[in-house]
């Protein structure tokens, strides 16, 4: 039968896939930031040379906080760079601003996968703040109460979807400003590797952290399929 323990083991060897990953993709932006663009471009000019270069014009490019703290956000159309980023002339810079311009244009054309995580945010945001909760008392009143449980599987669900839906997204992202570095020649045939290396640890991490949630899921189910054991 599926315990607790069990699922304490198996989050925390993802725990330490997620560490692993994590330090190799730093690692990788922190070597490629060495290597110097021969265009010159900054982040920032290259974020918005990709924005004009597939028509979009109500997109603005912005410095944040952060490291690796990049994003796109579709609310208030603005691509987030980190100021390393933004300021940096380097293959990462270029990788990672191409890439979160990757989703300004899915957000043009209507990519359906961004559509669905979006709709999905507001659901998330509500049971992450909750789901914790009900599934630790789930386990502990699951003789008594097994429909508690079940309530937390379906908060997790939907968690899952998310990281689930987010992959084609990060993927598509990545495809469209590998794409568009190859062909603008934003990167040369020698920097162009190394960009590539890096959006696929970026992209890593999201693998991780949907597969984790996946297989947590798995267990709640088994420990509910299981609760009369």
């Amino acid at each position: 039968m599926y315990q607790q323990p069990s699922i304490m083991l198996v989050s925390l060897l993802f725990v330490g896939i997620s560490m692993l990953v994590s330090f190799m993709l730093k690692s990788k932006i922190k070597k490629y930031s060495a290597i110097n663009l021969r265009s010159g471009l900054s982040g920032r000019e290259v974020a918005e040379k990709m924005l004009r270069d597939n028509g979009i014009t109500d997109v603005k490019v912005v410095s944040t906080d952060g490291f690796l703290s990049d994003h796109y956000n579709p609310a208030n159309k603005t691509v987030n760079l980190s100021a390393d980023i933004y300021n940096g002339t380097n293959v990462s810079a270029a990788a990672v601003a191409a890439h979160e311009c990757g989703h300004a244009v899915q957000h043009q054309v209507g990519y359906p996968y961004l559509q669905m995580r979006s709709k999905l945010v507001p659901a998330v945001q509500f049971s992450s703040t909750l789901v914790q909760w009900v599934l630790i008392l789930g386990i502990v009143l699951i003789k008594v109460f097994p429909a508690l449980l079940l309530g937390g599987i379906i908060l997790f669900a939907v968690t899952t979807l998310f990281s689930l839906i987010t992959l084609p997204v990060e993927f598509d992202a990545s495809r469209r400003a590998l794409a568009w570095l190859q062909t603008t020649q934003v990167t040369t045939p020698e920097e162009y590797p190394a960009a590539k290396d890096a959006l696929k640890w970026a992209a890593t991490t999201y693998v991780v952290a949907a597969v984790a949630s996946l297989v947590t899921l798995i267990q709640y189910i088994a420990i509910y399929n299981n609760r009369r054991g």
